[in-house]
């Protein structure tokens, strides 16, 4: 699992800061890729990266502001051009459908898949299946705004095969019945019990990806205990005042969020153009202060997220 921040700027793009869109990739867990936002751009920016469009089965929208929307009709098309046959969901606040289907019919685009949408109104489970369950809270940004938590399924122990060769146990049906602790007659009259041939449990990640927000409850209680939180840092410390005349966050709001929260991990995205390499460094030590495991990402660049064992 890695999360792969393919625009961290706010409001515009800059020289070297697009505008927001972030994607989650869980090509080992379910060979697909999730983007959360879309801003001007994305595509030329996935055309940077590994990522195939065709790979993109859902797309989670956080609010409607250009600078999180404006590259959906480009890359659906595209996705279209380059072979995408499968079917693509996207979720987000009331309008994101007419938004979408408005662009695609002015501009006579046909897909060669499906589009199926999911609007969002209020706090509620979107999605949900044997490995992921992704849940939302509304923020507070003077608009429609949602913070995802998508929540992996624990992962059962590995079998631990070379203890059984060890034993001469031959590999075939046996192999199932241990792995699901049951305990097992051999042909010499030994019994064994499953549970010692089995790892330990590994805990399912976490992870929490908020819209642009003011400092809210909600964001904490969707942050509660991840593995990552990716937050908002259009201000600094000093300007408080105008993060919230703006519906914005502060870099010190967000590691307030992270440290009530318990969060493992702070991200800072979302960064201000009028914001220099010095500014930059600044922003992060004043969530360091905070919060101590903070970093502000770049363009492209890819944070992994392992197990917590591990």
């Amino acid at each position: 699992m890695e999360l792969q921040f393919l625009g961290t700027g706010a409001g515009v793009p800059a020289k070297h800061r697009n505008v927001s869109s972030i994607a989650l990739k869980l090509l080992d867990e379910r060979n697909a890729v999730w983007l959360f936002d879309c801003g001007e751009g994305t595509q030329l920016q996935i055309l940077k990266s590994n990522i195939r469009p065709r790979k993109i089965e859902k797309i989670f929208i956080t609010h409607l502001h250009g600078d999180h929307i404006f590259g959906l009709p480009g890359l659906l098309s595209s996705r279209s051009f380059q072979g995408g046959n499968e079917k693509l969901e996207i979720y987000g606040p009331v309008g994101i459908a007419d938004y979408v289907r408005t662009a695609l019919r002015v501009s006579q685009t046909r897909l060669s898949y499906e589009l199926k949408f999911i609007e969002i109104t209020k706090a509620d489970t979107v999605f949900s299946d044997k490995q992921f369950t992704v849940s939302c809270l509304p923020l507070d940004h003077g608009i429609a705004s949602f913070g995802y938590r998508i929540v992996e399924a624990d992962h059962e122990g590995e079998l631990q095969v070379e203890k059984l060769a060890a034993l001469n146990i031959p590999s075939g049906p046996i192999y199932g019945k241990i792995k699901r602790g049951e305990s097992v007659t051999l042909s010499d009259g030994t019994v064994i019990n499953g549970k010692d041939f089995v790892g330990e449990k590994k805990l399912g990640r976490i992870v929490t990806i908020l819209g642009d927000t003011r400092k809210t409850q909600n964001s904490v209680s969707l942050a509660e205990d991840a593995d990552v939180l990716v937050h908002e840092s259009t201000f600094n410390k000093e300007e408080e005042k105008m993060a919230k005349a703006y519906y914005h966050s502060t870099s010190h709001q967000a590691a307030q969020v992270a440290l009530e929260a318990n969060a493992k991990k702070l991200i800072l995205t979302h960064i201000s153009a009028r914001y220099l390499t010095g500014d930059i460094i600044q922003l992060e030590n004043e969530a360091k202060e905070i919060f101590r495991n903070t970093k502000i990402v770049k363009d492209m660049e890819i944070i992994e997220i392992p197990f917590r064992n591990e």
